[in-house]
């Protein structure tokens, strides 16, 4: 049995498991999970301890093993033009799609009392960075710092620097530093085919409190603007895979291979947690490792491709929820600032919907929606991660494919 099929495996009976466990009233069945939310936490926190010496060793061997010349600088202005498009048609696919569904939906008052209601009381919401502490942030103090924190753009930020200098130091000793990074490299991805081993049973462990914690009580409305925007989030998806295909690829063999990682993605709700696995998809395709040394560490630290779509239907929904009509400018607004701000992504829980407040304010909309969305975003976020490394792993491939023409 391969290792995409047992991942599948695990989730699909991690599912079914929860959703069991959560109309049993056996006090045995009631307990398993929490017994087992540990195991999935050290499965997670195995992946996660590779990152951070994985993320510095393929950016110092994509950038200063390239040397002087123009490649570099090449794909970057590549890279971020592909990112800026792909965020904007996102937003595009929220005011085409997402405002129209919202409109569809029967939102009556004893309906919308309830469900406000009820968020008052599951939603927890944490407090937003001010802008300037992000911004002063971008530069570390103290780049081992940055690494233990698990600050990632910072650290990508240093690194960049660090990997430039190389190409202008003697050539002799800058060959022994990206040889030592390269060493690093391979032996990490030895240690992550030995944890993606464990994937299976990693996935079911996450899973299995999840849904059995979910169980069946969500509202309907509720769960029908979950569905509507878990949709679009594939429809939004099937773009990439046109991409790879008008532009010549194998998007059978693409879809495979992608499977585990939008597995692992839809499990851990972290872009971060799969790349490692992204990585190792990147070399059965054939992507060259200079360039998914560049693209793939830079895609997971800017790049959220779904994010615009699904904050921006969520503050349609938020506005409908509270009986405010919207202006088609509005609409226009709120799709092109969201789309805006998913660069800027806190490190915090539901950080992509914190960043909604300016948004809110500025609209005047009640900020209290966010902790609706809040509340709700589990189930969202897990499409949303899987949609960002399919994207990530997609938009490498079409660079890779140009700086090959």
């Amino acid at each position: 049995m391969n290792l995409s099929f047992r991942i599948l495996t695990g989730l699909l009976l991690g599912s079914i498991a929860g959703l069991m466990i959560s109309r049993s009233n056996s006090a045995l069945f009631v307990n398993l999970p929490g017994l087992l939310a540990p195991l999935g936490s050290l499965w997670v926190n195995a992946i996660r301890m590779t990152i951070m010496p994985l993320l510095m060793a393929l950016v110092v061997v994509a950038i200063a093993g390239q040397g002087r010349s123009g490649r570099v600088l090449a794909i970057g202005g590549k890279t971020l033009s592909l990112f800026v498009g792909l965020i904007l048609l996102s937003s595009l696919f929220a005011l085409l799609f997402a405002a129209p569904l919202i409109g569809l939906l029967e939102i009556c008052s004893e309906n919308s009392n309830v469900v406000l209601a009820s968020s008052q009381v599951t939603a927890e919401r944490a407090p937003l960075p001010p802008f300037k502490d992000w911004l002063i942030g971008l530069i570390p103090a103290n780049p081992f710092a940055a690494a233990a924190n698990g600050d990632i753009l910072p650290l990508m930020i240093f690194t960049v620097v660090f990997s430039l200098a190389l190409i202008q130091i003697d050539e002799r000793l800058a060959k022994n530093v990206v040889t030592f990074f390269e060493a690093t490299k391979q032996a990490l991805l030895v240690v992550i085919a030995w944890i993606m081993e464990l994937a299976p049973y990693g996935i079911f462990a996450l899973v299995l409190p999840i849904t059995a914690n979910l169980g069946t009580e969500s509202v309907r409305l509720l769960g029908t603007f979950i569905l509507m925007v878990c949709g679009l989030i594939v429809l939004l998806s099937a773009c990439i895979y046109l991409g790879l295909w008008v532009l010549g690829h194998d998007i059978k063999k693409f879809a495979k291979t992608m499977a585990p990682v939008q597995v692992i993605g839809f499990g851990t709700r972290s872009s971060l947690a799969t790349l490692p696995a992204t990585i190792a998809a990147s070399e059965i395709l054939g992507v060259s490792q200079k360039t998914a040394g560049l693209v793939l560490p830079a895609a997971v630290t800017l790049f959220k491709f779904a994010s615009p779509l699904a904050r921006t239907a969520g503050t349609y929904f938020i506005a409908a929820l509270y009986g405010i009509d919207l202006t088609v400018s509005e609409f226009v607004v709120i799709s092109l600032a969201v789309g805006l701000l998913s660069f800027y992504s806190p490190g915090i829980p539901s950080g992509g919907l914190l960043i909604m407040t300016p948004v809110y304010l500025a609209l005047g909309l009640p900020v209290e929606g966010i902790g609706l969305l809040i509340a709700i975003d589990l189930i969202v976020d897990m499409f949303i991660t899987a949609a960002n490394v399919t994207a990530n792993l997609g938009v490498t491939m079409m660079l890779d494919g140009l700086q090959e023409t």
